[in-house]
């Protein structure tokens, strides 16, 4: 297993993703999430959450959507939650659109419970391919809470 250390910039940005995913419209089938795309100088590059556009919109899958000409091959992807591995709604999952971006640095809040996906794979994926991820348990709490699903 590879076990990268967290920084204080890391966390500033998984905590500004947090506060993105709390702009997500409720639901009660899905997380609220908030993704942010960090380029190697620090700058963000573009951002997203949870049903921006859509119902069915992932936080990755929003903020990759706005990337144009632009090389993400020393960005980093700041997600409050564990890029998807499965996915019924979308023809790609949020673990292929970071691959296929060519992300090398992933960082995330938690893991995907089980609650809607059964044994999600994207952090072992992503280390398959050579992505370094890098996982805050320490914001997992703050994450979750902001995420979890709407009551009906």
């Amino acid at each position: 297993m590879n076990t990268f250390e967290a920084t204080d910039v890391d966390r500033q940005w998984l905590i500004n993703a947090i506060e993105l995913a709390r702009k997500c419209p409720p639901s009660s089938t899905a997380f609220s999430v908030g993704a942010i795309v960090v380029a190697g100088d620090g700058n963000e590059l573009v951002s997203g959450y949870s049903r921006e556009t859509d119902m069915k919109v992932h936080a990755e899958e929003s903020a990759l959507s706005k990337v144009e000409n632009l090389s993400l091959r020393q960005a980093t992807l700041y997600s409050t939650l564990e890029p998807c591995s499965f996915r019924k709604s979308r023809p790609r999952t949020c673990t292929e659109l970071i691959l296929a971006a060519g992300i090398p640095r992933v960082v995330i809040a938690w893991r995907e419970p089980d609650l809607f996906v059964a044994d999600c794979q994207g952090v072992e994926i992503l280390r398959q391919h050579g992505v370094e991820v890098v996982e805050v348990p320490e914001l997992a709490e703050l994450a979750s809470s902001v995420g979890m699903p709407a009551s009906t």
